[in-house]
């Protein structure tokens, strides 16, 4: 089926044959996760109408919300898993909360590609297509500006428009967003530096399935994917409704889909392996950008304890960025969140405190 390579973590060499093994293996997953919609734990989603669609991406608008004139929000998930994450449930929904403290809300919804469609990268991704949510927003909203929000690897493209287009972010809030690579910053170093080019592994598969990267993390870091995990469930037993949110998340992390290669490669060898954000060497449509790249008022979380995003893989962006107004929240963690990393997204805490805290800094920054 495969031949291994000399990977000290025993990382395979993908035949086509592996490579097909690998996404079967995507698809039982996602069986999997159905089992728990049935059992009543699914997305209990917010209403929204469809504005933009095009290969990869569905653009959101979300109902009930603010009026003309109020500031417009586009919210970008990470382009692995569905972006429900950020809507699970009434009561843990960052869509609610950006909606209740009067914004428009609109929301990037990446979307499986087919096996025969476009190969996707950090230009499209990171620009032409926020570039496109942006330009049904303003005719649907007639603002000219936006504030973009991303989580994780969302932050990095929601930090990528902001660096391309300082003229049309009113502010860029990045959660737990993995900016800068170098020395101790990633777990996922020592990991990148075992492999080949990660041009191998695209070639292999053609569509990077959400497997491979999921085995790649639990490898990295296996305390914040399998123990700490674990852990959140025992902890969520006394408490329906932290159970609840665990089972819900626990359906979401089952819901990923394939990676377009190309971006998967320019992810693994421009930022991983090259730290080129970091250093300001970063190349999207002809132009090279960085933490100096990015003007606009800036807002991050970082979670200190966290190993899968240490605070300095995205602090120290922060303190580079060009910003004139920044600002560097910690969230500490909640019970009931399945998993720590999306714990900003659907912890009580979370809701109760930090969301609340984004919201009155933004406000005295709104310009």
């Amino acid at each position: 089926m495969y031949a291994p390579t000399t990977s000290p973590f025993g990382l395979p060499d993908y035949t086509a044959a592996g490579a097909a093994a690998l996404k079967h293996m995507d698809r039982s997953r996602q069986a999997r996760g159905r089992l728990f919609e049935q059992a009543g734990y699914g997305p209990r989603e917010s209403p929204h109408t469809v504005l933009h669609r095009e290969p990869g991406l569905n653009l959101r608008r979300y109902d009930g919300q603010a009026g003309a004139g109020a500031p417009a929000a586009l919210l970008v998930p990470a382009p692995i898993k569905r972006s429900y994450i950020w809507d699970l449930a009434p009561e843990v929904s960052v869509v609610r909360r950006w909606i209740d403290a009067g914004y428009r809300v609109y929301l990037a919804e990446w979307t499986p590609l087919p096996e025969d469609g476009p190969d996707l990268g950090l230009a499209d991704y990171g620009s032409r297509l926020l570039a496109a949510c942006q330009q049904a927003i303003e005719a649907d909203s007639a603002e000219g500006t936006l504030t973009v929000a991303g989580h994780s690897l969302g932050g990095i493209l929601a930090a990528i428009y902001g660096c391309l287009h300082p003229d049309r972010v009113r502010a860029a809030v990045l959660l737990e967003s993995p900016l800068h690579f170098g020395g101790d910053a990633s777990p996922f170093r020592a990991l990148v530096e075992a492999t080949p080019d990660a041009g191998r592994v695209a070639a292999a598969f053609g569509q990077v399935p959400g497997v491979f990267l999921n085995l790649m993390s639990a490898l990295a870091e296996p305390r914040a994917f399998q123990w700490e995990r674990m852990a959140d469930r025992w902890l969520s037993l006394g408490s329906a409704e932290r159970l609840a949110t665990h089972l819900r998340v626990e359906r979401w992390t089952h819901d990923e889909f394939a990676l377009p290669g190309r971006l998967f490669t320019e992810l693994v060898e421009s930022l991983y392996r090259k730290d080129a954000f970091m250093r300001g060497e970063l190349e999207i449509d002809g132009r090279r950008i960085g933490p100096q790249s990015l003007r606009a008022p800036l807002l991050g979380v970082v979670d200190p304890r966290s190993r899968l995003i240490p605070e300095a893989a995205q602090a120290r962006f922060h303190d580079a960025a060009a910003s004139t107004h920044k600002c560097l929240l910690h969230y500490g963690g909640d019970v009931g969140v399945n998993l720590q990393h999306v714990g900003v997204l659907v912890g009580a805490s979370a809701h109760g405190e930090l969301w609340p805290a984004i919201f009155r800094w933004l406000d005295a920054h709104r310009v």
